[in-house]
């Protein structure tokens, strides 16, 4: 692809000065952007400490991925989207005896209109989540094929189908078949789940230029290169409405409807959605792609802003401004983007008062018995005993410093799977937000990413903490209140 100004495809360098400001004005946290129209870049940025060729993790974006491979097995003639589920896997489905589950075809899966409601894997933590899909034991189920439900394990075995009669793993497959032919990274890889099977509905990990060629070959209805490589038909079912997905009423970027694992949204468009805010928004009456990526777990808002703000400055502007200098002050002002990090003070006459005193703390959700706080100068040591033994942070004041995460054998390769000596990237800020209140923001920027918020509380000798953790099955021991009182 070629890289070119905002100006010469008709696109302002001062309304993509605008979009971004509106991201950094509601503190999120963007690791990078892409903008493009028909084979042209014109604008791509990676907040540091992100950069152009790092494999960054999909989430749901997956799930997408998965549907092309679908419509491979399709256009070859392997499966029928009519074709029943059990028809591909009846030893799993022997104990499975809910009718509207065994009438479920691979069309409702795609639409995401499955018989039973989705159940939580990471809790489970089965050593077969095919197995545990099918063995899925609520009493209440529904005819699949009329009411649209998020089901993310229906996605996942719509990939190990895709394994099961190719006989290889997913993305190997979408190598073969699609990604070497337009110049995706050779990396480019899916996690695993327990059993073996790819972690297809959140796994995959790529490069935002390789999501982009993804999501240029989509709008190109199949066709690279002037050569036909998924029919057309496929993709247009999967990029249009397939099923009404508005159950709440509410007119907004995602109750546009939904189609084969892909969302529709404003204006004709629809897009790639992975949690956090992946994204690649297509917007084929304008020729154009935006890729985002980043990690914004809890702001429920956050993905709203993104899309919003895009069709009002980029796709449909108002006006396109003719400033000369337009161009070079963009790239003057990107030059000072980095990862976001807490907002407030970098000072507070307490701190004094509080650095390296020993709080003792009681019992809590957490199970952490010990906390001192030690400031010196733009950073700080957060440490703690939990019930894995004593752990450190350092934090910098309204800037990050990055590390690693304390806590040992999170997940590696393989979803839920307990990983010797393994500990996550993570970049730390803290900031004052009262006088007598700090704020440490954590963000783990690895394979998995997730957010723990941290606020402290102080009055004479007593110490209150709160932690709210926003991850996909990890975090789970920083989640909780408690309180203390200084060691005497």
């Amino acid at each position: 692809m070629n890289v070119v100004k905002p100006e010469d495809i008709g696109v302002s360098s001062e309304n993509v000065i605008k979009y971004i400001k509106a991201l950094e004005k509601h503190n999120l946290s963007t690791h990078n952007l892409i903008l493009s129209k028909g084979d042209k870049i014109f604008f791509e940025h990676y907040w540091e400490p992100f950069k152009q060729g790092d494999l960054h993790r999909m989430y749901s974006i997956s799930k997408s991925f998965v549907s092309i491979a679908i419509g491979f097995l399709e256009q070859d003639g392997f499966i029928s989207l009519d074709d029943k589920i059990i028809n591909y896997f009846e030893d799993e489905f022997e104990a499975q005896l809910d009718e509207n589950m065994r009438k479920q075809t691979i069309r409702d899966m795609l639409i995401m209109s499955t018989a039973k409601q989705d159940r939580n894997w990471f809790v489970a933590k089965s050593n077969d989540r095919v197995q545990y899909y099918f063995d899925n034991d609520n009493a209440f189920s529904r005819c699949p094929g009329l009411i649209f439900q998020y089901d993310s394990s229906g996605s996942f075995v719509l990939g190990a189908l895709v394994e099961r009669i190719t006989k290889m793993p997913f993305m190997d497959y979408l190598h073969l078949k699609l990604f070497d032919k337009i110049g995706v990274s050779k990396e480019a890889y899916c996690l695993k789940c327990p059993g073996g099977h790819s972690w297809g509905d959140s796994g995959v990990l790529c490069t935002p230029l390789d999501l982009l060629k993804v999501a240029r070959f989509v709008m190109n209805e199949g066709k690279w290169n002037e050569e036909q490589i998924l029919n057309a038909e496929y993709l247009s079912k999967a990029t249009s409405k397939q099923i009404d997905n508005n159950l709440s009423g509410y007119d907004d970027y995602d109750t546009q409807g939904y189609g084969y694992q892909f969302w529709m949204t404003y204006n004709n468009a629809y897009f790639f959605n992975g949690m956090g805010c992946q994204l690649a928004v297509c917007v084929p009456d304008k020729d154009l792609i935006m890729i985002y990526n980043g990690d914004n777990q809890g702001n429920d808002m956050a993905k709203k802003i993104i899309i919003d703000n895009f069709f009002e400055l980029i796709a449909n502007p108002a006006k396109v401004e003719t400033d000369n200098n337009a161009y070079n002050n963009l790239e003057n002002y990107i030059q000072g983007l980095t990862l976001s990090s807490a907002h407030g003070n970098s000072n507070s006459a307490f701190s004094d008062k509080i650095s390296g005193v020993t709080y003792m703390i009681d019992k809590n959700p957490m199970g952490i018995n010990r906390i001192k706080l030690t400031f010196c100068g733009k950073t700080g040591v957060f440490e703690y005993t939990n019930e894995k033994g004593d752990k450190a942070i350092t934090f910098g004041m309204c800037k990050n410093e990055y590390g690693l995460f304390p806590q040992e054998g999170y997940s590696n390769n393989i979803g839920t799977v307990f990983e010797p000596n393994n500990y996550y990237r993570c970049a730390a800020s803290a900031a004052w937000v009262e006088p007598q209140k700090l704020f440490i923001k954590v963000q783990i920027i690895d394979k998995y990413f997730g957010n723990l918020n941290i606020t402290f509380g102080f009055k004479d000798d007593i110490i209150s903490i709160c932690m709210k953790k926003y991850a996909e099955g990890f975090l789970n021991e920083y989640n909780g209140f408690a309180t203390g009182k200084a060691k005497a």
